[in-house]
């Protein structure tokens, strides 16, 4: 009895890298980009990122104390989700709805359906998503201070560079790349994502699968169902105007909500693009980042099953099914 084999159940493959480590790279990998963002929308941007982080890392300990549960706040998972949310608000919004929209993604979103890594679509995007069905008034006016306007290039009109382009006006590509423009407080600057994004791939966190698939299948879309055919000036600023830098990094990415499989990555990252490409030339908002990565959230177990390899030893039968 002494030599039986305890055989535990999958996975059996294990890691020492915890998750903690993950969320401390991805808040470093997030900091250029949400210091731009404070950099161009003045003190207040800041204030809307401490509260909503402060207001998730809240929920999450408030709720796991009432539930006599194990609190997990120290993993930093509650911290990027807050800041995630944060920064995809516009400056404009009152301090009470960035705590509205954390209680949301954290409570309903993740905790709910049984905490970190059960959650069935991103928190975060979630809790953006909940925040623009009920108030998409504040949710969608981008107005800046006077001190602000002088700093950005687009001081006529309240208007993102995506609005513009989608009313047929044009963008300047060189303010988009740097942050120095209209939009929400951390999707600005696809310069410092793209060092986030790249440092979250170079330290191992991500893998470029989903990034690339995403902005390039995305690229296709709009070279042929953008009406501009092959102009590359209109594909760039649709590549770096709204959420799609942000929303491809870093959250896309997410280990929870995307495909584990490499077949599932690759149909997932090309669903992506095609998406969003949807949402934006046939929708009725310039946007379509978020819509995108939470209707392609709810597809990964179908992709998942669709894509999952065949059992070792096992042949294939006639029509795909496992022998």
């Amino acid at each position: 009895m002494e030599k039986l084999l305890h055989v535990s159940s999958s996975p059996h493959i294990r890691s020492r890298v915890k998750t903690s480590s993950i969320m401390f790279l991805v808040i470093l990998a997030l900091l250029p980009a949400a210091c731009v963002g404070i950099w161009v929308f003045g003190p207040y941007a800041a204030a809307v990122l401490a509260v909503s982080v402060a207001s998730a890392v809240m929920t999450e300990y408030i709720y796991e104390m009432l539930m006599r549960r194990p609190v997990t706040i120290k993993d930093g998972s509650a911290v990027v989700t807050g800041l995630l949310l944060g920064m995809n608000l516009p400056v404009s919004v009152p301090l009470w709805m960035p705590v509205i929209g954390s209680v949301f993604a954290v409570l309903v979103v993740k905790q709910l359906f049984g905490g970190l890594g059960q959650n069935f679509m991103n928190p975060a995007l979630a809790g953006r998503c909940f925040l623009l069905i009920s108030f998409s008034a504040r949710m969608t006016d981008f107005s800046v201070s006077s001190q602000t306007a002088a700093r950005i290039v687009d001081t006529v009109s309240g208007a993102t560079p995506l609005a513009e382009l989608k009313a047929g006006g044009s963008a300047d590509l060189l303010s988009m790349f740097l942050g120095n423009t209209r939009g929400t407080i951390g999707e600005t600057s696809a310069l410092a994502l793209l060092i986030g994004g790249i440092f979250l791939a170079v330290m191992g966190v991500i893998r470029l699968w989903i990034p690339l698939l995403y902005l390039g299948s995305f690229s296709a879309f709009v070279l042929i169902f953008g009406d501009h055919g092959f102009d590359l000036p209109f594909l760039a600023a649709e590549l770096l105007g709204g959420g799609l830098m942000l929303g491809a990094w870093f959250m896309a990415t997410d280990y929870v909500t995307s495909p584990i499989t490499r077949r599932g990555r690759i149909v997932y990252g090309i669903l992506l693009g095609i998406m969003t490409g949807l949402f934006r030339f046939f929708g009725g908002s310039a946007e379509g980042v978020s819509y995108a990565i939470i209707f392609c959230n709810l597809l990964v177990p179908l992709i998942e099953r669709l894509t999952l390899p065949g059992g070792f030893g096992c042949g294939k039968k006639k029509g795909g099914k496992n022998a």
